[in-house]
């Protein structure tokens, strides 16, 4: 399961997120990067006019869909896979980004959201990937 973590405000009030994304789980499953088209193959059928998938990402059985209005998480569900939550997390409420590029023994990278109402999101990626070219894409959505 894609395991972003969550950190939340004193007066956050949790709704029941036991069917989407694992919030609360510090451990996470590094995503690697997949076309845009297939991405937009699972989602399609749930994307609004003028919505555009720019980016998609898999873990073992999870993907992450970036359009140009949101982040759509795919939580694969039980054992034959066919029961899927998708939660879609709004850049108009996202309030800050960052991201974190690989260093010589670190090659992994990271980007954290933070959502109003909501808590951080972080995000981490497998070796290699281009997360300031990636970060400039993901400006241009959120800012």
């Amino acid at each position: 399961m894609l395991t972003p973590t969550l950190e939340t405000s004193p007066d956050f009030c949790p709704r029941d997120f036991t069917n989407m994304i694992d919030f609360t789980n510090a451990e996470f499953l590094k995503l690697a990067e997949m076309s845009p088209e297939d991405g937009l193959k699972l989602v399609e059928p749930m994307l609004i006019d003028g919505e555009t998938v720019f980016a998609s990402f898999r873990t073992v059985r999870d993907r992450v869909v970036f359009t140009n209005k949101r982040v759509i998480a795919v939580n694969v569900q039980g054992i034959t896979g066919k029961k899927k939550d998708y939660t879609s997390l709004a850049y108009s409420k996202i309030q800050a980004f960052s991201v974190e590029t690989a260093a010589v023994f670190d090659l992994d990278t990271e980007m954290t959201l933070w959502f109003a109402g909501l808590g951080t999101v972080k995000f981490q990626f497998i070796a290699f990937f281009d997360i300031t070219k990636f970060n400039k894409l993901i400006g241009a959505y959120i800012l």
